[in-house]
């Protein structure tokens, strides 16, 4: 296929639009079903860059959840423990732990499950039955994947009324070197961001703690990578080998940490056993529950709690999630990775890191404030690597 013809571009009014190569040659793209829109393109072609090199850094199976260019969430395919797979809504999917893409997806999808909501996904591996089911009942635009086995193929084609995109990627394609896009007219070109984030990546350890186990290099690998696919500015929290929250296209990296910091708070929150134990009514669909799970933590547009209104979401009336009891859940918590995709300025993004449990950071130095920050992760024992390596997305 040389070129694709688009519904449109990024609104209805961006008319015509399509894909094709500037060579004249082949698209690494086969549309398998349905047929994907320009921001679904966008979103399929950056999605699979990072869980390409996800799998190549890791050795693991990796999936993506996208929204709008760039990852709700991004995961290594490690098994879930039970009450992940309830706060994730796929304790019920059968044959989960025997597939490591369907835990991957499951991870991705579960870091932030509102935001995923419409999403697009990426899969570095083949993509399976158990995964096929798993997508299959979740709000999702499309998939892109190297493969797809011939019971996955057909879950999914039956999706969205037939309608559901699905696209193969050939897992061989490499770029062009320089890249193009225009603006206003004006053509900007530069070298394609081909650097290799790798467990090297983190050997410059400069805070006076110099541990840093494999569990943390791999989750500090995960929000490196994904950082490297987010829009700028952005930071990162990692955990078990997924990214937990991810503050995207902030002016300021302190107001980066504060949102992925809140994201990460609220993954956590969702597995304590008060927020498990919520008695929802039967009829209450997951993106309902979803909110409703967000409002009881957040507290956000309305008191789920309230008379006339909890009757909408539970079976009876729950006790409120007190930021008191929320607050001594969160600090038991321990062993959580940060990374940024430029230098931290100043040291309170360390302060907003430590109330969210984290221990270990990655970011690539250079402030003319590095030793302040380098003193606020020795006051709290972090261990803080300096990667050299500025990771912004555009």
């Amino acid at each position: 296929m040389k070129e694709f013809e688009l519904k449109y571009g990024c609104n209805p009014n961006q008319k015509p639009a399509k894909i094709f190569m500037d060579s004249g040659a082949d698209l690494p793209v086969e549309m398998l079903n349905g047929r994907p829109g320009y921001i679904n393109l966008l979103d399929a072609l950056n999605s699979w860059q990072l869980v390409k090199e996800l799998r190549e850094a890791t050795g693991l199976p990796s999936a993506a959840s996208f929204k709008h260019v760039s990852p709700a969430g991004a995961a290594v395919g490690l098994p879930l423990s039970e009450k992940l797979k309830r706060a994730s809504f796929v304790d019920d999917i059968t044959g989960l732990d025997s597939s490591p893409i369907a835990c991957a997806y499951a991870r991705a999808r579960g870091a932030d499950r509102m935001c995923s909501f419409g999403d697009w996904i990426a899969l570095s591996d083949e993509c399976d039955e158990v995964t096929a089911r798993l997508i299959k009942r979740e709000v999702s635009d499309g998939v892109i994947a190297p493969s797809y086995t011939p019971e996955a193929l057909e879950i999914l084609k039956k999706k969205r009324r037939g309608g559901y995109n699905v696209v193969k990627i050939d897992p061989s394609y490499v770029p062009e070197p320089q890249e193009r896009k225009t603006v206003f007219g004006v053509t900007f070109e530069q070298g394609r961001n081909d650097y290799k984030i790798t467990p090297d990546s983190l050997n410059n350890l400069v805070s006076a703690n110099k541990n840093l186990p494999e569990s943390a290099r791999r989750d500090l690998l995960v929000a490196l990578i994904t950082l490297k696919y987010t829009q700028s500015n952005s930071v990162c929290f990692a955990y078990d080998g997924a990214a937990i929250g991810v503050g995207a296209g902030q002016q300021s990296r302190i107001h980066c940490t504060r949102l992925a910091g809140s994201k990460a708070d609220t993954w956590f929150l969702r597995q304590s056993d008060r927020v498990l134990n919520l008695p929802f009514r039967p009829d209450l669909g997951r993106a309902d529950r979803d909110n409703a799970i967000d409002g009881y933590i957040n507290k956000n547009e309305e008191d789920v709690c309230a008379d006339g209104v909890w009757e909408r979401y539970f079976t009876e009336k729950p006790e409120p999630f007190t930021a008191e009891e929320q607050r001594a859940y969160l600090d038991t918590i321990t062993g959580v990775s940060l990374g940024s995709d430029a230098f931290f300025p100043f040291s309170d993004n360390i302060e907003r890191a430590k109330k969210s449990g984290v221990s270990y950071i990655a970011e690539p130095g250079g402030s003319v404030r590095d030793d302040a920050v380098i003193s606020a992760c020795d006051k709290y024992g972090m261990t803080l690597s300096f990667t050299g390596m500025r990771l912004f997305h555009h």
